[in-house]
């Protein structure tokens, strides 16, 4: 059986993955500047890290179904620090859509079951495109 109790580490990795997405936003919204992308992904990878444990996410990002997208994340992040924001965050994009393409339909029926988000969801023409995406993943 699957424990979801919160502990602290778990609150400290929520927090620092909720300040990793906002410090990549704030990186976009300010032009990509490279100092808040390169702090928003330090914190988004550290509280990910924190909230799963250090052995699950190496685990996660070592698989070999998710190596295409691990490298292309780090090499991303690597780009970004050296100096050039847009093909750095572009490259990260696409690890990122690669290695979390399998958790999309877990988010879809979590938004679906927020009240007014929900209900817009559950409109024909948005809830086709979901059930066409539905058990999809991205060829790696």
């Amino acid at each position: 059986m699957v424990s979801f109790e919160t502990n602290d580490r778990k609150k400290i990795g929520l927090g620092l993955t909720g300040f990793g997405i906002f410090f990549t936003f704030l990186g976009i919204i300010f032009f990509f500047e490279k100092g808040l992308l390169a702090i928003g992904n330090i914190l988004f990878i550290s509280g990910v890290s924190l909230t799963i444990g250090l052995k699950s996410t190496m685990q996660f990002f070592m698989k070999k179904c998710n190596l295409k997208g691990t490298v292309s994340f780090g090499i991303g992040f690597f780009i970004l620090v050296i100096g050039w924001p847009i093909l750095g965050m572009i490259l990260e994009s696409y690890g990122f859509i690669l290695l979390f393409s399998g958790f999309w339909p877990t988010l879809a029926v979590f938004m679906q079951k927020i009240p007014i988000l929900g209900w817009l969801l559950q409109q024909p023409f948005i809830r086709s495109i979901f059930d066409s995406y539905r058990g999809k993943r991205v060829p790696v």
